[in-house]
Formats: C-alpha cells, structure tokens, sequence
C-alpha cells in the first residue's frame, strides 16, 4: 500500500458531470441526481483500501447528519478490477450494506470519472457549493489507520458547515487527502 495524496483540484472548479451505474440499486446516476439543493460531496473510495476501511463508519455518520441539511453525497470506486477485484460492484454494494451508506456507491469502469476529477487517491473527497463550484478538497480528518487520532470527520464537518453557511474554506484549511492510490487499467 503506498500512501498516495490528493492532487488538489482548483477551487471554484465546475463539478465534472458523469453517468454511472450504482452498485446497490443499479440505476444509472449522474451528478444533477445526486447533487443536494445545499453541496454536494464526490468521494472516491474503494472496497479493500485500509484508509476507506478506517473511516467508514465515521463517514456513513457524517453523510447521515448532512443529507437532511441539504447536502448530495456519492461514492464512486474507479479502481481497476483486473488489479483488485474485491472492489468490483459486485463487492461494492456488501461494503454499502455493511457500512449503512445512505448515498449511492458508483462504479467507474472506465476511469474517466477519476481522471476527470484529476482523483489519484482513496479517500479523495471533492465538496462542491450549490451552485457546483469546488469549494473543498481534502481530508476527511487527521486520523489515519494506526495512529492515535480519534476519527472524527473534523475537517470534512468543518468544510460541509462553511458551505452551509455560504462561507469561503480558507485554503490552509484544505489539507491534502491521503490514502492508496487508485488502481489504474494499463494502457
């Protein structure tokens, strides 16, 4: 496992838009479905990665306190299934189960979805304003696996209530994500 940090999209960014498949419901949603009247929050995240696996709960806890504040949530897993295929839908929608996720879980076979978002690690978490503007790139919060940090969620709870309230996420308070990197198809 090699720790890899998010590349930082630029603030104020329009939400890439995408067409995917859900692995738990199996329709097809793209970021108008999922969007929230108030944000919404792309994540990218995997099945087997130790990062994902370690803040799960915490992040099912959080979509779950946001969601009826007007806040979109949407995971997508881009990895490579020839690479890793414990990360297939087929897996995708046991891990949704397990972790009591209330948001679609898609699957971006094609990978254009990650690169279009310029995602290169799981976690990568992308919050986008009401009007899809990136106003937040960065890490769910300090705790890592093995660490002594508590998880919490601080930093994305911190971000998810800027954008509630209309403020601006100062930039020294987007700290890179970090997690493995995604599993990309070979050329």
């Amino acid at each position: 496992m090699a720790l890899t940090d998010s590349t930082m999209m630029p603030l104020g960014t329009s939400a890439p838009d995408f067409s995917l498949p859900d692995a738990v419901s199996g329709k097809t949603k793209t970021f108008a479905d999922v969007a929230g009247e108030r944000g919404t929050l792309v994540m990218f995240i995997c099945n087997h990665c130790p990062y994902v696996i370690h803040i799960a709960r915490e992040l099912a806890a959080v979509a779950a306190e946001y969601d009826p504040r007007g806040i979109g949530f949407v995971a997508i897993s881009s990895n490579d299934v020839n690479e890793r295929p414990e990360d297939g839908p087929e897996y995708m929608r046991e891990f949704a189960e397990k972790h009591n996720f209330i948001f679609p879980y898609l699957y971006d076979e094609t990978q254009e979805v990650a690169k279009a978002y310029d995602a290169v690690c799981t976690p990568d978490f992308f919050l986008f304003d009401a009007d899809g503007k990136c106003a937040y790139r960065g890490q769910f919060d300090a705790s890592r696996p093995k660490s002594a940090e508590s998880v919490t969620g601080a930093d994305l709870r911190a971000s998810l209530d800027a954008v509630l309230e209309g403020d601006p996420i100062p930039e020294e308070a987007q700290v890179p994500s970090q997690g493995c990197s995604i599993k990309w198809k070979s050329a």
